[in-house]
């Protein structure tokens, strides 16, 4: 049996008057109720930072420009890999302001408290390359 190779995720870190967004993932679905950085799937062929500008667009609405490119993470989880891709964004001036349309909650909050929300586990070493 031949191991899958890890699944390319995306992940932003948005940042908006020093404060990092996190949102809350719906109760029904993997890592249910967890905090994470929003992004989702790289599809095939496409970049990594386009995936980051469409999940956010679908999941969020909000428009962003990547002002830094984080270095990627491995994390293995029960039901398979994934490579983290982690960016960190700022909203675009015409950007609307970020909401939920597939969590249920969103949060703004300060850099060091970040660690205290039970964040998803891929996201956790995240926090390390914002210290």
């Amino acid at each position: 049996m031949h191991a899958q190779p890890p699944v390319p995720v995306v992940c932003a870190v948005i940042v908006r008057d020093g404060l990092v967004m996190l949102a809350r993932r719906p109760p029904d679905r993997k890592l249910g109720g967890l905090w994470e950085f929003p992004g989702g799937k790289v599809e095939r062929g496409e970049s990594a930072e386009a995936a980051l500008h469409r999940e956010l667009r679908e999941e969020l609405g909000c428009e962003v420009r990547i002002t830094k490119a984080l270095p990627s993470l491995l994390h293995t989880y029960e039901w398979g890999s994934i490579e983290l891709i982690p960016f960190v964004c700022e909203l675009t001036p015409e950007s609307a302001l970020p909401h939920p349309h597939e969590h249920t909650g969103l949060a703004w909050v300060a850099q060091d408290k970040l660690a205290s929300y039970p964040l998803a586990p891929a996201d956790v070493p995240v926090l390390t390359f914002l210290a």
